[in-house]
């Protein structure tokens, strides 16, 4: 039996040494330690032995069982070591190559252009302020000489959140807003988005306005359209003709609509301007006495003008576009161009 033991631990080295994996090696473990193993089969074999023998080839076979179980344990982490090690060679990284560029993205197109219309009129000396885009219809509409029932509220098709709150549907309620809390001279622009229940190629429910305000003493017609002339020729260019057409809005008067020339046609008239050579850009006025009685300004010592106009009226003027509808698609292909 010590025979059968030697032979078993000898062949037993030699196919621990030779096993390339761990399920090799395993294999081999069941072989001679499993339950129906060559080890295992030997040592069952110990209770048939006389009780002088039993005791020295029962050492001996504990012997046996450590050392193979030992040399188990050594290969099987050198076995780990190896695949580790060809794992780590397979995978690395090569940090010579050159690595994979994040696309760099821009700016959105009305991003763009209210930055530029921000930038004009703050060198004129007007400051930025935001107000809230749910608003109450005082400040939407009855502050702004707009009493309900005024015929003009059916010009806002509003959203209405209830008889008193709606969302807004022009920034100049951010201007009343700004007159109750500050005394003239007040020149301040108040950019943000609007809301209309209104959709087409041109019009959208959610679109983005640009309104400004200037009060202060002796402010006159005059002002009103220098300050937006200056802002047509940064905008469009020097040579760009404008021209002040007479128009009604509730909360200025006089009223005037501005419109410049036709970039497609010249002004000769083409489809885009309706053949008229002209395209309407914004609207603007002298602000109406009563607006002031709100705000506890006196119409006999200051008098002012305001304007406003639509951000994506601007950027599909600016930038030869005829649809407003991309500029909320986030279709890259149409974004990248700008």
């Amino acid at each position: 039996m010590l025979n059968e033991l030697e032979k078993v631990q000898s062949e037993a080295a030699v196919s621990i040494s030779q096993a390339f994996t761990e399920k090799e090696l395993s294999d081999t473990r069941v072989r001679i330690l499993g339950k129906k193993g060559s080890l295992t089969q030997l040592l069952k074999r110990l209770g048939t032995l006389p009780e002088t023998d039993r005791r020295e080839i029962g050492k001996r076979a504990n012997q046996v069982k450590e050392d193979l179980e030992k040399k188990i344990a050594v290969a099987l982490l050198q076995i780990q070591e190896r695949e580790r090690t060809e794992a780590l060679e397979r995978e690395k990284i090569d940090v010579t190559l050159p690595g994979r560029r994040i696309p760099v993205g821009n700016r959105h197109p009305l991003t763009q252009i209210l930055d530029e219309i921000i930038d004009i009129f703050s060198r004129l000396g007007f400051e930025v302020v935001e107000g809230p885009e749910v608003e109450l219809d005082y400040y939407n509409f009855e502050a702004l000489n707009i009493p309900k029932g005024h015929p003009a509220r059916e010009m806002q098709a509003t959203f209405f959140f209830s008889e008193d709150v709606v969302l807004r549907t022009h920034t100049s309620p951010v201007q009343v807003r700004t007159m109750e809390k500050k005394r003239p001279p007040v020149r301040v622009i108040c950019p943000g988005a609007v809301y209309r229940c209104d959709s087409d190629p041109t019009h959208s429910p959610m679109f983005h306005q640009v309104e400004g305000l200037l009060v202060d003493k002796g402010i006159t017609f005059a002002d009103l359209k220098g300050v937006l002339t200056i802002f047509v020729h940064q905008m469009f260019g020097k040579e760009t003709r404008l021209r002040f057409r007479p128009s009604f809005f509730p909360f200025t008067e006089p009223s005037a609509e501005i419109d410049i020339e036709c970039f497609i046609c010249g002004g000769k008239g083409c489809g885009v301007c309706s053949n008229t050579g002209w395209l309407e850009i914004l609207g603007s006025g002298m602000v109406d006495p009563a607006v002031y009685q709100f705000v506890n300004y006196n119409p006999e010592e200051v008098t002012g003008f305001a304007f406003g106009m639509g951000i994506e009226r601007i950027a599909m003027l600016k930038f030869g576009i005829n649809d407003i509808r991309p500029f909320f698609t986030n279709d890259l292909r149409f974004l990248k161009q700008f």
